[in-house]
């Protein structure tokens, strides 16, 4: 079902993950996407798993909370290995069906592309779930406020983020909603050709893209009648400061990105 979907959700707790500064989780989480493309082994992948298990044991973040939220990413994530796997040049041919063929180079390949994605999705999952998105707002901002001096829109840009992650739950239950009603009424999105499924995905698209626009529109409306003018003399409820827990995250990813340095140097497989 959607609404099993967790996607750009944020579930509340007090855990060591939950109370670091915003500001340092998403620096670790960047780091952390960059350091996955430097990765070129099992064993890399496999420190890797067994660091984000960690983490997720830190936050209390339960794996079926990260299925759920792979789920949307389904189809993407199997083209790519699809396409990784049939069309990557190699000598070494597993087996051939008409101009595709598999070799041990796109089997590898894939695999890896597979890993990577998977692992870069549920690193960028554990920071909206464990981060509250104005507090994503508050550190974005922050982060990039010294951009500002170049006339960088830096509040501009944390505000459309904050506002798009808010959205993604919000029009997840309006598609659930809207899907009930239409199989109330006999629609089928399960069942034809993938034309069919095409299809029957029309009467769900037509009336979710107009709820967007009208939330959109009712928002936009709002901030105008509050006076909003962005982030020019605004204070906040909540400083952001750090502390010695975000010190000792900062070590520990420091120790994570020279493990993957040395791995990457070294060259190791499985």
């Amino acid at each position: 079902m959607l609404k099993d979907i967790t996607l750009g959700q944020f579930f509340p707790g007090k855990t060591p993950a939950h109370r670091l500064d915003p500001r340092t989780k998403i620096v670790l989480t960047f780091v952390y996407i960059i350091a996955l493309f430097f990765v070129h082994s099992f064993t890399g992948y496999a420190f890797v798993a067994v660091t984000l298990l960690a983490a997720m044991r830190v936050s209390r973040v339960k794996p079926r909370a990260m299925i759920n939220g792979l789920r949307p990413l389904v189809l993407l994530i199997a083209i790519t290995a699809f396409i990784n796997a049939f069309f990557t040049a190699g000598d070494d041919v597993i087996f051939r069906i008409g101009f595709l063929r598999m070799t041990w180079d796109g089997l590898r390949r894939a695999a890896f592309m597979l890993l990577r994605v998977v692992f870069l999705v549920c690193g960028s999952f554990l920071l909206t779930y464990t981060t509250a998105p104005l507090a994503i707002t508050d550190g974005l901002e922050r982060l990039l406020s010294p951009l500002e001096k170049l006339r960088f829109p830096a509040h501009d840009l944390a505000m459309i983020m904050s506002i798009a992650l808010r959205f993604i739950p919000t029009l997840i239950g309006e598609a659930d909603k809207i899907v009930s009603a239409q199989r109330a009424r006999g629609a089928s999105f399960d069942t034809g050709s993938i034309v069919q499924r095409a299809k029957a995905l029309l009467p769900l698209l037509i009336p979710l893209f107009v709820s967007a626009l009208t939330r959109a529109t009712e928002l936009a409306t709002a901030m105008e009648c509050r006076c909003y003018n962005g982030g020019d003399g605004r204070t906040r409820l909540h400083e952001l400061h750090f502390t010695r827990l975000d010190a000792a995250a900062a070590l520990l990813g420091t120790v994570f990105v020279a493990v993957i340095a040395v791995m990457s140097r070294l060259r190791w497989l499985v």
